[in-house]
Order: structure tokens, then C-alpha cells, then sequence
């Protein structure tokens, strides 16, 4: 366990931005398994054939992506789970999220638990131990929890003050939803306040303020933000507003973000965000640019094709 002590001594934008220098890219990939969307070679299996069976399509789609993380592991930097696609399933799905977790970790991937979390008080701490901390069980020393989890602002910092803690204490990252990619986020994330800026320019503010004090030697902070890649505009413009903060960039690929998109999520220098597909690679066997082929192949073509396609549009091939 000494490296893994050693690793988690570091400034946690400080590891992100050393796992994408190793990797040589800023893209990674998304975990949101769907049973009906696995392929066939899994769910086809007569003991994973059965998506009525709580512990059958859990133990499909455990299969699914540990094969998966074998696939994409050499390949890019870091994997961001999200917990409602194993939470619908019950205590059995919780155990396969943090089997899964414990799997990444094991490649040596950076690991985000897209959880969305947020509340006050007492609540709020118990989230930040749920979805962040390592666990402080004796029986749990192997154990890791993720290097960093999505974050909901809108009740405000007494919200996420157990969570800033709880990244300070194990030297983890946050990322806060800033700007969001879905069609419905202009209704209150566009608002204009009465100074007449955006409330997602304010909360992107209050972002930089929050991470201050957790500022790497490579100069951003472990307190990130969401911003994603369907508004250009407004994400060149918190590029711009945001220099310390690291940029968590949902919406590339299957959303109808590009590469062209996403290059302003980036300065001068190709740092500043990470850039997340989840359904074009995971499920590119669905694609008719992969028909015929092996899932795990596909997987690996795609995720080869999206890295070119930003080293691309980033001037960095």
C-alpha cells in the first residue's frame, strides 16, 4: 500500500493532470450501464440472460464493466461511474458500484462518482463519507472510495462544506455543477441575477472561491466544475472567468457536443478539463461503424477514435 499512500498525498488536480499527461489525453470514459443495451455476448450468456432477476442484471452488468474497464484502463486517465444506474438496484447494485470502484482503482484509474449530491447538516456529512471519503472501518483497510464526486450547489456552501472537508482530509476532488448539458438547465442556470450575469457565472464563481485553498502545484485547484459541452459559448466564457478551476466536460459525442465544441474548454496550454463520452464508446457495439464486430474491440476502437478526434481539435496531433 506505500504508492497508493504516496498517490493519495498528492493534490488530487495534481494526480488528475499527471494521469492525463500519462495517458495522453484529457478523455475519459463514462459508466451509465443499461441491461437492455449490454450486447449480446453478455447478455446472451444463459446465466446473465434474465433482466428480471434483480441479481442476474446486476451480475450482467458487473461482468460488463469489468471487462470494459480492462479494455479502456491502458488507454485513458480516469472513469466516472454514475451511481443511479446501480442504486436502481437495490442493496445488490451498491455492492457491484463500489466492487467496481475497488476494480478501477485496481488499474490504476482515477475514479468519479457521479452522485449529484448535496444537502445540509448532518445529511450533507453523511453524503460526503458515502460517496467520497475512504472508508474508516478496520475492516474495510483495502477498501478505497472514488478520488472525486459530482456535486450539487444549489442550497448553497453550508451544502458542500462536509464534502470540501472531506476532499481536503483524503486529498480528493470535487466538481461542482456549473453549467450542465441537458436542454432544460437554461431554465435556472441561464436566470439572469440582478447584477445582470447568469446564476451559472455566479455559481462558477463561488466555485473558485471554494477551491482557493486547494490550489496544486500545477496551479488548479481540486474543486472542479461541470460545465458542459452543448453551450460553446458559455463554456469558452467560464474557460475565460474560471482560470484555476478544472473542468469536468459532460456532453461529447452522443449528447451532440464536438470536438470542435470542447476545444474551448481548454487553454493555451491543452490543460483545464476532462472530456467525457459515455454512450458512444460504452455501447459501441450498437454503432453500424462497429457492426459485426467484438464488443470489447469496438469499445477500444471507439475510445481510439474519440482520443484522436480531440487530440484533433486540441492541435495535439
Amino acid at each position: 500500500m506505500p504508492e497508493q499512500n504516496l498517490k493519495m498525498n498528492l493534490n488530487f488536480a495534481d494526480r488528475l493532470l499527471a494521469a492525463i499527461d500519462e495517458k495522453k489525453t484529457p478523455l475519459i470514459v463514462g459508466l451509465d450501464p443499461v441491461y437492455e443495451n449490454l450486447p449480446p455476448a453478455i447478455t446472451g450468456h444463459r446465466e446473465l440472460n434474465d433482466d428480471q432477476d434483480l441479481e442476474v442484471a446486476v451480475d450482467a452488468i458487473l461482468e460488463y464493466c469489468t471487462r470494459l474497464l480492462k479494455v479502456v484502463a491502458p488507454l485513458v486517465p480516469a472513469v466516472k461511474i454514475n451511481s443511479a444506474f446501480f442504486e436502481q438496484y437495490y442493496w445488490y447494485g451498491m455492492e457491484a458500484f463500489h466492487a467496481l470502484v475497488q476494480e478501477a482503482a485496481a488499474h490504476g484509474l482515477i475514479v468519479i462518482n457521479d452522485a449529484k449530491r448535496a444537502d445540509i447538516g448532518n445529511t450533507s456529512e453523511r453524503y460526503a463519507s458515502a460517496t467520497l471519503a475512504d472508508p474508516g472501518f478496520a475492516s474495510m483497510d483495502d477498501t478505497v472510495g472514488a478520488d472525486a464526486v459530482t456535486v450539487n450547489p444549489y442550497m448553497g456552501s453550508d451544502s458542500l462544506a462536509p464534502f470540501i472537508k472531506t476532499a481536503k482530509e483524503f486529498n480528493k476532488g470535487l466538481f461542482v455543477l456549473v453549467r450542465t448539458s441537458n436542454p432544460g438547465a437554461a431554465e435556472i442556470q441561464d436566470a439572469n441575477l440582478s447584477d445582470g450575469n447568469p446564476v451559472y457565472q455566479h455559481v462558477g464563481k463561488l466555485v473558485a472561491k471554494w477551491g482557493a485553498e486547494m490550489i496544486g502545484v500545477r496551479g488548479y485547484s481540486s474543486i472542479g466544475a461541470v460545465v458542459g459541452a452543448t453551450n460553446p459559448g458559455q463554456l469558452a466564457a467560464l474557460r475565460w472567468l474560471l482560470p484555476q478551476t478544472l473542468f469536468l466536460v459532460p456532453g461529447y459525442g452522443a449528447q451532440g457536443g464536438t470536438a470542435a465544441d470542447i476545444a474551448k474548454a481548454f487553454k493555451a496550454d491543452k490543460t483545464g478539463a476532462i472530456i467525457n463520452s459515455s454512450r458512444a464508446i460504452i455501447y459501441a457495439h450498437k454503432s453500424s461503424q462497429y457492426a459485426g464486430m467484438d464488443w470489447q474491440k469496438a469499445v477500444e476502437l471507439a475510445t481510439l477514435a474519440a482520443k484522436t478526434e480531440i487530440a484533433q481539435a486540441l492541435g495535439m496531433s
